[in-house]
């Protein structure tokens, strides 16, 4: 069945995709902002899926939005094909891009991420693991893993995880040659294997709290890395002690290959989200993976929590 649409809407779209901005599209048809907004909203109700996907800091296309865009330069007939092809799609299918901090162990694991790509076979993932903080939408990744505390207020956030906890480990071998500290400020006597998101910026502060109340600890690393897993090693071989989320190093504290330190310091905090840009019009892909991080966490927490930035 041919998908009836408002053929005046296309070229909004399309001013839309070369703009990559509503106002300067507006500007450039002589209509407001608002009109070109629910035009291009109104083409994406007809077709039944997201072209443009907006934030309060960027605006790009879709992979279904791109299609359609470089449909538009060929004969109306081919264009009829190409809208057919977008809106009559409910199995999940393409290119899925995601950006994912190494710390997403429940996410990075394996079974999560095999278990979907076995559900959706037609789903092609692009797992892009990073630790920079970045506008998503600009950088034309679909959705992303991070803890909660550093998502934009903008995004739709689903639980991936509970609440995490840092922890401070070493190897029985180091804290055998060196003393056990027994605060955090001890730390500073200690070598200490620390990790920085990016070049150029300073090491990460190693959080505590004492009696409710926060500080850190300027630690002074003797080796830095962006590398968690380098970090782990480091650690495992009596290289000092290291810092990062419990559940990177649970395997090796059950297994007494490490040894968890200050846990009276480490309070808990929000956990990792799947987060992404709007939930109208979404495409099957990543619905699907929605709904099987959804799945994947009932087991774990029967209830969702509830806020009016998660989904």
């Amino acid at each position: 069945m041919t998908i009836k649409i408002d053929l005046n809407l296309l070229p909004l779209f399309a001013a839309v995709a070369e703009e990559k901005n509503f106002r300067a599209a507006a500007d450039r048809l002589g209509v407001t902002r608002s009109a070109v907004s629910q035009g291009v909203r109104r083409l994406e109700d007809s077709l039944g899926i997201t072209l443009v996907t907006r934030t309060t800091r960027s605006v790009r296309l879709t992979e279904a939005g791109e299609r359609l865009y470089a449909a538009l330069s060929q004969p109306m007939s081919d264009i009829d094909v190409a809208l057919e092809g977008l809106g009559g799609a409910d199995r999940p299918s393409g290119l899925l891009k995601l950006a994912v901090t190494s710390i997403a162990e429940e996410f990075l694991s394996g079974p999560f991420l095999v278990g979907f790509a076995n559900a959706h076979p037609a789903v092609e993932l692009d797992v892009t693991v990073t630790d920079e903080e970045f506008d998503i939408v600009a950088a034309g990744f679909d959705a992303g893993v991070r803890l909660g505390e550093v998502i934009e207020m903008d995004m739709i956030a689903v639980p991936v995880t509970g609440d995490q906890r840092e922890a401070v480990v070493a190897a029985p071998g180091y804290l055998a040659a060196h003393h056990t500290p027994a605060h955090p400020r001890d730390l500073v006597h200690h070598r200490c294997i620390g990790w920085r998101r990016a070049p150029n910026i300073a090491p990460h502060r190693w959080e505590f709290e004492e009696a409710g109340v926060p500080f850190d600890v300027a630690v002074d690393p003797y080796v830095t890395t962006n590398d968690l897993w380098l970090m782990l090693r480091m650690a495992l071989n009596g290289g000092g002690i290291t810092f990062a989320t419990a559940d990177t190093f649970r395997p090796y504290v059950d297994r007494g290959e490490l040894v968890s330190l200050l846990e009276e310091f480490l309070p808990p905090f929000p956990g990792l989200f799947l987060y992404y840009p709007q939930r109208l019009n979404m495409a099957p892909k990543l619905r699907a993976l929605v709904e099987h991080t959804r799945r994947w966490r009932r087991p774990i927490l029967p209830a969702d929590p509830v806020s009016s930035s998660q989904d």
